[in-house]
């Protein structure tokens, strides 16, 4: 499955449970564990179950292979490896706290919107 369709998927599945400030990094130039890197808040643990859940479902669906899930038995700050794509579903204080624009810095910048997402 080409990047820019998984990438383009996660965020739907992300969108169709009210994911929140969804963001999209490049981070090819950074690593070559993974080509992105997709951030999103959950308003609780529940949410961020299901949003982990929806992701996995939709993207398995499309014929992508999910290599792992971490932090669902909290569910306070979900880890979905998609491969080519990392995906961290984390409440507001976590996010805030760990603050993974800023570490993953220059892949976030410059941001411009995408399919309700922001991406660098």
């Amino acid at each position: 499955m080409k990047l820019d369709k998984m990438v383009t998927a996660t965020v739907a599945a992300l969108e169709d449970l009210k994911g929140r400030d969804i963001v999209v990094l490049d981070v090819r130039h950074m690593t070559a564990l993974f080509d992105k890197l997709i951030v999103v808040s959950g308003d609780s643990t529940r949410q961020n179950r299901a949003l982990a859940s929806n992701v996995q479902e939709k993207l398995k669906a499309l014929g992508a292979t999910v290599h792992g899930v971490e932090g669902a038995d909290s569910g306070e700050w979900i880890l979905v490896d998609l491969g080519a794509i990392v995906v961290h579903i984390m409440q507001p204080a976590i996010r805030h706290y760990y603050n993974l624009e800023e570490l993953w810095g220059e892949a976030a910048l410059p941001r411009r919107r995408v399919a309700g997402a922001i991406r660098s």
